[in-house]
């Protein structure tokens, strides 16, 4: 909460910001790559020396790059983002709050990490279920919902109508 109150003031920008406590995500639709850069930049350094005149710094190495498009040709193309100087590192998927953002916004890589997470945590319940020794249904219950089920529903609104959760969901 103070650090929402200590960042109420931050300045405009062209792209849109995204916050939620000491995370923010800025974003940029233009029509080239050159425009989205050149946004992009101007607004790193509008939040750099915003920054620091509140004795605040940003986490270069904890700051990414990401272009989100469907052009298959264009898959691989870098946004070239800077801040004092130095590239920010590109990444094809990144993680923001816990949700693996990939370049289509399908979730795909999203939904097989929350799979493999789901399955390892099922086959842990399935051990506290010994037939002649197991842990009560109450136990069970409580250990599948704090365990399975949180891990299954984390920000399923956001990734639940990508067409790869219905394909996810039948396996």
């Amino acid at each position: 909460m103070l650090f929402n109150v200590y960042i109420h003031d931050l300045p405009d920008t062209v792209s849109r910001k995204y916050g939620y406590a000491d995370d923010l995500a800025i974003m940029l639709s233009r029509p080239t790559w050159k425009a989205m850069e050149e946004g992009l930049n101007e607004d790193m350094g509008t939040l750099v020396a915003y920054l620091r005149r509140w004795r605040l710094q940003l986490s270069v190495g904890k700051t990414v790059a990401a272009a989100y498009h469907l052009s298959t040709r264009e898959a691989r193309r870098e946004l070239q983002v800077h801040v004092d100087n130095k590239c920010l590192e590109v990444q094809q998927a990144p993680k923001y709050l816990g949700v693996r953002l990939d370049r289509t916004l399908s979730f795909k890589q999203h939904l097989e990490e929350v799979k493999a997470k789901v399955t390892s945590r099922v086959a842990l319940i399935r051990r506290l279920a010994g037939t002649t020794w197991g842990a009560s249904a109450k136990t069970l219950r409580i250990s599948t919902q704090a365990l399975v089920f949180s891990a299954a529903e984390y920000c399923a609104p956001v990734w639940s109508r990508s067409p790869h959760a219905i394909k996810s969901s039948r396996e």
